[in-house]
Order: structure tokens, then C-alpha cells, then sequence
């Protein structure tokens, strides 16, 4: 335990001294939707408080999707870890899947989710907005980046809104996924079941596969990944915030 927390901890560290992800004087609201990523981000915001520097305000968002989803859990070790709790229910799922029928759903909806957390997080006075997205979530996405839009490039590590005056940080992009799951595990954290209909069915998905195929002739391909985006000039997103 105290092994993989450590080595989780120095790359949530490496995150926040590469890209100037956090500060002492704005608040953060952790986007938590209770999957496995989201849950250990907030667990893991918590420890870095303690163990780092930084004294931030820290709370925890999450937005209902419409569909009956028992939220108790997600309270329960918000409690637990003295962190403010806040939810922010919405009828995104069934907008989604049944008035408008998509085909491709996820951007929409991930668009749609974003917008209501950014909200969230605004009314309750928190500048910064957290996200769970990994090592591998970067990954994939340039890949479909590359695929379907014929371009090299992936989400910002940090990333201002300026119509929202709303930064978010994303503290995982350095940890792989692997490790986030033998995290959860080992703290045995609260995970809620996923209920979109899309869930394991997505191009994301692919990507996850093909993933898997060129780590068996590269075991080190997805840090090789994020070196590429580090030091490609073009990629303006993966600039280290002056």
C-alpha cells in the first residue's frame, strides 16, 4: 500500500510542479462521478493536502445524470474525509439517449457534463475544477485524435475557461490507469456501478484494445506517448504553463 500511494503521489506531484496545476488560495472542486478514477482522484487530492505545501480548499461535485443512481456512498466517504459534498442533479442521460437518440453520445454528453460541474462549481465558490483523466485517457485520446481527426494532439493539463473564469486541472495525467485501479482496490473505496447504456461500447474503447496490442512489443509506449506531446512544439495544450 504504502508503496503504490508514494509512487501515485510523486506523479500527482510531478503534475502539479510541471504544469503550475495548484495553488494556496484557490479552492478546488474534485469532479466526482463515482467511477474508480474520479473517487481515488479525490482521495488522493486529500492525502496531497496533507503531505504537500499546499493548503487549498478542497470539495467534491457531483452531477446526477437523471437516471436513480444511490449517491450514498460518494457522501458517505466525502464525510468521511471531511470534504464538502455537493450534487447537481440533471436530466443529461435521458436528453441524451432517448429525446435525441445519438449515435455518438459520448462527446455530448461528456460536454453537457462538464458544463453543469463547471456550474457547480462556480455557485459554490470553487475556482478550479479537477478532472480524473489519466495517463492512459491522454493516450487514447491521440489516438482518436489521430484516426478519426487527423491530427496529433490531446487534452490540456490545465486548461482556463474564460467564460466560466473557471481552470481546470487535471492531477492523474502522469499515473496510468493501472495504478489508479490497484489504488481503489487497496483502499477499498466506494465505486458506484456506471449506468450509461454506451458504457464498454465506445471508440475510446478501441483504443484501449489497441493499446494493449502495442504494449506487448513496448511494455513503456504510453510514457513514450506523453514525451512526444511534452516535446512537440505544435502541441499547445502540453506546454508547461508559464
Amino acid at each position: 500500500m504504502s508503496y503504490i500511494m508514494d509512487k501515485t503521489i510523486k506523479k500527482v506531484k510531478s503534475a502539479v510542479r510541471d504544469f503550475q496545476l495548484i495553488d494556496n488560495t484557490q479552492g478546488i472542486m474534485v469532479g466526482l462521478s463515482g467511477g474508480k478514477d474520479s473517487i481515488t482522484l479525490l482521495y488522493l487530492m486529500h492525502q496531497f493536502k496533507k503531505v504537500s505545501k499546499y493548503k487549498y480548499p478542497l470539495a467534491a461535485g457531483h452531477v446526477g445524470m437523471g437516471w436513480d443512481t444511490d449517491i450514498a456512498p460518494l457522501e458517505k466517504i466525502c464525510r468521511e474525509l471531511d470534504v464538502p459534498f455537493y450534487y447537481e442533479p440533471t436530466n443529461i442521460g435521458p436528453v441524451v439517449f432517448e429525446v435525441r437518440h445519438e449515435k455518438n453520445p459520448c462527446s455530448l454528453c461528456a460536454k453537457m457534463r462538464r458544463g453543469a460541474l463547471n456550474n457547480l462549481a462556480k455557485n459554490k465558490g470553487f475556482p478550479k475544477v479537477a478532472l480524473a483523466h489519466h495517463m492512459d485517457d491522454a493516450v487514447e485520446t491521440v489516438l482518436l485524435k489521430m484516426f478519426y481527426e487527423g491530427r496529433m494532439d490531446s487534452f490540456s493539463p490545465k486548461t482556463y475557461l474564460d467564460q466560466k473564469d473557471i481552470t481546470v486541472i487535471r492531477p492523474l495525467v502522469y499515473v496510468p490507469e493501472q495504478d489508479i485501479s490497484r489504488l481503489c482496490r487497496l483502499l477499498q473505496l466506494p465505486v458506484i456501478e456506471n449506468p450509461c447504456p454506451a458504457n464498454g461500447y465506445t471508440k475510446r474503447q478501441d483504443m484501449k484494445e489497441i493499446i494493449k496490442l502495442i504494449e506487448k512489443t513496448n511494455p513503456l509506449a504510453k510514457e513514450r506517448v506523453i514525451t512526444a506531446l511534452k516535446n512537440l512544439d505544435q502541441a499547445k495544450a502540453w506546454k508547461s504553463i508559464e
